[in-house]
């Protein structure tokens, strides 16, 4: 017989909430297994695959479930909210501590997909055995789970994730979760047989989530410091990667997303092949475009040229740009390069940028980070090079950051033939960074350029006549036939399975 006091409402709306906190587990789960792992096209595909079978297997033996039913699905969303709210943590200690990570990973998506899996079966029968109108309420039911979970696909990207970072959002959801719960287990209360064992782990769960978000600085700090080698001197999540900077002695470093960018003890070397080289060619220096370098030290080396009159830094991170502009660490090794007046800062994706310029430069610098997701690997494209073309002068030149022709070797000729596919004269070079490893570039142009007598006529730490007529060079087992390399194209990216395969021949 249905009781016509059963209140179905209040499920309607913890379904939604639900909803939302799973894809929230799913999403989180996929960009932390990105951010320790690379190839975030992998991550989210091999998330989104294991989710939904095992929601699919979750669904499957729910049909063994043949009584307390409330208890089922108090237990399923405790269970949730916890394993949930711990996701990130257990990941990071896992890439720290334990060798095959990616198998904690997939261990969580599927108890997770599992028991969100059995949810709305539970739900349902529930529902059916104490309401009448079993037809209306089924849509409903659905109808709130689906608004649900694009509640939460919408607060990831958007507030969660930039807002309080991996640890605050995992503990945060998982709390709402369990809280969830609590709601249910007041509210259903003669429905529920082990009523006080629920109560019980729930309250201690939600106990342990709050103080999770309270001491998640804390703990971020201590799992960042045995990420890395050197003390943590900076931590920050934006709206596109996590910035993390450490210091050690004099040496300060600067990661994005766990990559290295610069360290301050080298960085010189770098930045002085990927900006003198390119300026010595150029018969004008007079307008200038990089697209990336927000650490302002490419800048750095542009001021040393007294006819330079505008420089455009081109990036989409506005907050890494601020941190270089005006942190004391950073401010120091780039001269405060970004506040100079020649330089104009624009926060736009470089691709957009290229697309809408009316203006033309003599110089362009690519220092963007490497093509090692989707959003990057764009950037890298035959389109993007042929933009970039169409705002370079007759006799003005262009340099590629590329990788390396060592570590990255297919990644690199990729690079290279990408750029020859656009009707650019390329000039491959490469230096030796000992952060780095041997770091290769790109010089490209539209007229012929004579590179067996480059001067370089400002001061510099590293380039000399030597050097320069040295880097141009490669070794044999830097070199490839290029014949078997792919160009890579937007509707064919090549240069990121490259890269990826490179990374895993050099973990």
């Amino acid at each position: 017989m249905k009781d016509l006091k059963f209140n179905y409402k209040l499920l309607m709306f913890t379904t939604l909430i639900i909803s939302g906190c799973s894809i929230v587990y799913e999403l989180l789960i996929s960009a932390v297994g990105s951010y320790l792992l690379g190839d975030s096209i992998k991550q989210f595909s091999i998330t989104i695959g294991l989710y939904m079978c095992a929601m699919g297997f979750g669904s499957h033996i729910s049909k063994y479930i043949k009584k307390d039913l409330f208890d089922f699905f108090v237990f399923v969303e405790i269970a949730v909210g916890i394993i949930g709210g711990i996701s990130s943590l257990v990941l990071f200690l896992s890439n720290a501590y334990i060798a095959s990570n990616e198998f904690i990973m997939y261990i969580q998506i599927i108890f997770i997909g599992t028991l969100v899996g059995l949810e709305i079966p539970i739900l349902t029968r529930i529902i059916e055995e104490n309401c009448d109108n079993l037809r209306v309420t089924l849509s409903n039911v659905f109808s709130f789970d689906y608004i649900g979970g694009l509640i939460g696909s919408l607060a990831f990207p958007l507030f969660l994730l930039p807002t309080l970072g991996y640890f605050s959002t995992s503990f945060l959801v998982g709390a709402i979760n369990i809280i969830i719960s609590i709601v249910i287990i007041h509210n259903y209360s003669n429905y529920i047989k082990n009523i006080n064992i629920f109560k019980t782990i729930a309250y201690i769960a939600v106990v342990i989530m709050f103080l999770g978000i309270v001491f998640s600085e804390n703990i971020s700090r201590s799992i960042e410091n045995s990420l890395y080698r050197d003390r943590v001197v900076l931590t920050t999540q934006t709206k596109y990667q996590k910035i993390v900077m450490t210091k050690h002695k004099d040496d300060l470093r600067l990661y994005l997303n766990g990559n290295i960018q610069f360290s301050s003890k080298d960085e010189y070397r770098y930045h002085e092949a990927l900006v003198h080289i390119p300026m010595s060619v150029s018969k004008s220096h007079e307008n200038i475009l990089i697209l990336g370098g927000g650490d302002g030290l490419a800048v750095r080396e542009l001021l040393k040229y007294n006819d330079v009159k505008k420089i455009t830094l081109v990036d989409i991170d506005d907050e890494m740009v601020n941190i270089c502009k005006t942190n004391e660490l950073v401010k120091e090794i780039n001269n405060n390069s970004l506040s100079n007046r020649k330089v104009e800062l624009v926060y736009e994706d470089a691709f957009k940028f290229l697309e809408n310029t009316k203006e033309v430069y003599n110089v362009i610098i690519v220092d963007l980070p490497d093509p090692n997701n989707d959003s990057l690997n764009k950037l890298y494209t035959n389109i993007f090079y042929r933009l970039c073309k169409n705002v370079l002068v007759q006799d003005g030149v262009m340099t590629v950051q590329s990788t390396s022709p060592y570590y990255a070797k297919n990644a690199f000729w990729s690079i290279n033939k990408t750029l020859k596919s656009e009707d650019f004269n390329v000039y491959p070079y490469h230096v030796q960074v000992p952060s780095f490893g041997d770091w290769g570039f790109n010089l490209c142009s539209k007229d012929d350029i004579d590179i067996s007598n480059i001067n370089v006529k400002v001061d510099t730490k590293f380039l000399n006549k030597d050097s320069i007529n040295s880097i141009f060079n490669f070794g044999e087992d830097e070199k490839i036939d290029i014949n078997k390399i792919d160009t890579n194209t937007l509707s064919h990216p090549k240069l990121i399975n490259y890269y990826e395969e490179s990374v895993k021949n050099w973990k």
